[in-house]
């Protein structure tokens, strides 16, 4: 135990006071606030600034979707109308996007045989990914189709308008005690996402620590010096800890950061609406414990393969197959934030490599039962001890072996024989 403690001890001062500590605890937060705020920023008027040509038979209709277009809070969009058009407009207006001249046109046409009166439209472009245009214009569209029936049955423009709007739902959560609360989807969605990557990336970035210390410590022969000191066990334990440790530390530095300025004036008139974000007691007690769980599954899994490789490059070659869980979470997010009581969402969220990344998406939308939490944490527990006792096997042969690498025959034999 003593031997243990000092190496968690060495571990933990030695990351603490170097300069990647420093660079990463600085860096981490100011890319994450950039990325976010580029993000933000280039999200804004997206879909404007564009020169689209509406060319339609019904010259009504046309400008109707027009109104429409240039009526919108953020349109800067340009919009020209061409009605009625016939077969040569259109040529010409296929032209002129080939060219570039336009970045779109609009051809709306309604069939003589179309039995409900419906128009056929069809938005050229030399764009096929523009959802955001596609989306507007099919809007306008149809809230310009829906207007004319509405007015020539009688309803005022002003009314048909009205109605076009639509009713806009507030959504309200029912909380265990029976109270009723307002709640925000999309702030539930990017906080859940943002704690499921923080975690999955301090997990996964810790345990490659543990992995490339021991490759550097097997290649400078520095453990054959610790071996005659220590026990594999108690180095392998020593390490865990200590890393372990380095990441809590650098988690409550930046939750305290984040703290600090969440209560300045300017950033609390900032996080109102979709910006406003709450956490509750629960969050702020589990997300510890996940990431305590989580990076003892990861690094443990990252400790066994390092005692098995040979060199760092060898290393990276298994590292995409670690991250295959994080990736199958991130895969399941939409799944998770719309039901994440469904039969797949608990299911996906008791796969232990899964678990502390499935558990805050699903949190982020609602706070599952008490049970599943204790079983999702007694199957992480199970799994880390697993993991743990193949790993310390594969660490007490492994972290001797030079200049050989390992065959799958050679390592179940460590695993059986150690």
């Amino acid at each position: 135990m003593r031997d243990m403690i000092l190496i968690a001890k060495r571990e933990y001062l030695e990351q603490v006071r170097g300069r990647a500590f420093r660079m990463t605890t600085i860096l981490v937060p100011a890319a994450f606030a950039l990325i976010i705020g580029i993000g933000y920023l280039s999200s804004r008027g997206l879909g404007s600034h564009k020169h689209i040509v509406i060319a339609a038979n019904d010259a009504a209709l046309a400008t109707d979707i027009r109104r429409q277009m240039m009526s919108e809070k953020d349109a800067k969009t340009t919009v020209d109308v061409i009605a009625p058009a016939n077969d040569a407009d259109r040529a010409e207006l296929l032209k002129q996007v080939q060219s570039k001249a336009i970045d779109g046109y609009l051809s709306i046409e309604t069939p003589a045989d179309s039995a409900n009166g419906l128009p056929v439209a069809k938005y050229i472009s030399q764009s096929s990914g523009d959802f955001t245009t596609t989306g507007r214009l099919r809007d306008d569209l149809n809230n310009a189709i829906v207007s004319q029936h509405l007015t020539k049955g009688g309803v005022t423009q002003a009314d048909a308008d009205a109605l076009n709007k639509g009713v806009k739902i507030a959504t309200f959560t029912v909380k265990k005690d029976g109270t009723v609360v307002k709640s925000n989807a999309v702030a539930s969605f990017y906080k859940g996402y943002v704690m499921a990557i923080l975690l999955s990336m301090t997990t996964v970035m810790y345990g490659l620590n543990v992995a490339r210390s021991i490759i550097q410590e097997k290649t400078s022969r520095i453990f054959e010096v610790m071996l005659s000191i220590a026990k594999p066990g108690d180095l392998l334990s020593g390490k865990l800890i200590g890393v372990g440790l380095v990441g809590l530390t650098q988690i409550l530095i930046w939750v305290a950061a984040a703290a600090a300025i969440v209560a300045t004036p300017l950033a609390a008139a900032q996080m109102t609406g979709d910006f406003a974000v709450h956490f509750s007691w629960t969050e702020g007690i589990l997300f510890p414990v996940y990431f305590v769980l989580g990076y003892f599954l990861y690094s443990s899994l990252f400790a066994g393969l390092a005692a098995t490789c040979e060199t760092e490059q060898e290393l990276q070659m298994y590292t995409p197959l670690a991250a295959v869980p994080i990736w199958l979470s991130f895969a399941m997010i939409m799944l998770i934030i719309n039901d994440s009581n469904s039969f797949w969402s608990v299911a996906i969220s008791f796969f232990p490599p899964c678990t502390p990344i499935i558990m805050f998406l699903r949190m982020g939308s609602e706070i599952p039962p008490i049970w599943q939490f204790a079983v999702s944490i007694a199957l992480m527990l199970l799994s880390i001890w697993g993991v743990l006792w193949v790993s310390s096997r594969l660490y007490r042969v492994g972290i001797l072996m030079y200049g050989k690498r390992a065959t799958l025959p050679e390592i179940l034999r460590w695993i059986r024989y150690s």
